[in-house]
This record gives structure tokens, C-alpha cells and sequence, in this order.
């Protein structure tokens, strides 16, 4: 048990650090360039891997975690990996980078602010009763969210942290982000050039904007009718 324990104290550790180290290098990044821009900062980054080659890959999922740990846009990076690396390894790389970058601010958020939570509900038996309720129902409640786009994903990974679900469920729960991953690696490969991304590349495609829509407000109807069901149950067993 000690050492699973370790591993997310590693974890959690990391995540920390990167998010210190982003903000004591912010005011130098700002001050050289006149103002930091996220956006610039990312593509500079996805034009540096682009020139690695092999290790490219493990140098973008690298960059993928830390962005998404210290809230930087992961669409920039997601557009780039579909004109550096193609649709099918641009995914994958998105995909387990997004993951891990995801896991790892679950974990900064479980540890640094689930214990104040727990305190604050542990006197009231109806908050109690639906944080256990959504933490038994977690996987489907994650994976839903993670196929809506209208829950932010740098937001709720911290927000998931603090809640009653269960790392494993969680984890499993980013598989609802493969659709909109190969949705928008594809609409980035059509760009050609890292220096349309942001601007052409998004409206290349209206047959995948327009799914990735479907898809999201499905999901987003989906979850909403759902915790709100499982909340009205645990209420309704806490009164029986």
C-alpha cells in the first residue's frame, strides 16, 4: 500500500512544482516579450517539437501535462499535434498526454483541498449523502463530462479532485475525450502549417465542428439529467 501511496504524493509533488515554476517564470516571460501570451508561448512550443523528431512525441505529451496542470489552452496544443504528427499519432499523443496532465491536477486538487471539503460536509448528512452518491456513480459522471464541451476540462479536473470519486474512475472516465481529441487533431491536419492554427484551421471543417456540437450538447443534457437524479435518490434513501 506504501508504495501506490508514494507514487501520487510523487505525483501530487510534480504537479505542484510545475504550476511554482510557471508562475516565479511568468513575470520574466511577460517582461520579455512585452506581455506573456499563452497562445504564442504554445505555438513557439508545438514549432520546437517540430523540429525533434522521434522524441517529439514524448516531448508534446510532456508539455501537454503541464499546460493542462497549470491551466494553459490544451486546443492550441491539440490543433498542432494534428499537423505535426497526423491524425492517427497526433491522437494518440493528445489523448495520454491530456490524461496524464488531467490525473495530475486531479490529484493536486484531491490533496490540497478534499480534506477541507470532507470537513465542511461531514455536518451535513444531505451533502454527504449525494458526494457519496456521485463518487459511487463516477465513471459514468466523468465520462459524460468529458464528452460535453461545455464543462471546462482544465476546471474540472481540479473540480473532480475534490469530490468523492475515485481515482480509477476517473482515469477510466477520460476515454470520453477520444471524440473530440480526433476531431479537432483532424481539423488541425487540415491546416498544413502550425501558423494557421488558431485562425483558418478552425472553420476548415463544418461537418466536424457541427459533430463535435452534437456530441457535447447530447452529453451535456446526459449529464445534468443524470446527477441530478442520482442526487435526488441518495436524498430520498438519506430520508427513508
Amino acid at each position: 500500500m506504501q508504495r501506490p501511496y508514494r507514487l501520487l504524493q510523487f505525483l501530487t509533488w510534480l504537479g505542484l512544482s510545475l504550476i511554482a515554476g510557471l508562475l516565479t517564470a511568468a513575470p520574466a516571460l511577460a517582461q520579455a516579450s512585452g506581455g506573456f501570451n499563452p497562445q504564442a508561448w504554445l505555438l513557439s512550443a508545438l514549432q520546437w517539437i517540430d523540429g525533434l523528431g522521434f522524441v517529439g512525441g514524448l516531448a508534446f505529451m510532456a508539455i501537454y501535462i503541464v499546460a493542462t496542470v497549470a491551466f494553459l489552452p490544451g486546443s492550441i496544443l491539440t490543433l498542432g499535434a494534428g499537423v505535426i504528427f497526423g491524425i492517427a499519432m497526433g491522437s494518440v499523443y493528445v489523448f495520454v498526454g491530456a490524461t496524464l496532465g488531467a490525473i495530475a491536477a486531479f490529484l493536486v486538487g484531491r490533496y490540497l483541498a478534499r480534506g477541507w471539503v470532507s470537513q465542511k460536509i461531514a455536518g451535513n448528512q444531505n451533502f454527504s449523502a449525494i458526494d457519496e452518491a456521485v463518487a459511487h456513480e463516477g465513471f459514468k459522471i466523468v465520462l459524460l463530462t468529458r464528452l460535453s464541451p461545455v464543462f471546462p476540462f482544465n476546471l474540472l479536473n481540479y473540480a473532480f479532485g475534490i469530490t468523492g470519486v475515485g481515482l480509477k474512475d476517473y482515469a477510466l472516465g477520460s476515454v470520453g475525450m477520444i471524440p473530440g481529441t480526433v476531431m479537432y487533431v483532424y481539423i488541425g491536419s487540415l491546416a498544413g502549417d502550425l501558423a494557421r492554427i488558431g485562425s483558418e484551421s478552425q472553420a476548415a471543417n463544418p461537418i466536424a465542428q457541427w459533430a463535435i456540437r452534437i456530441i457535447g450538447l447530447v452529453a451535456t443534457v446526459a449529464v445534468t439529467v443524470y446527477v441530478t437524479r442520482v442526487a435526488r435518490q441518495a436524498l430520498a434513501q438519506k430520508v427513508s
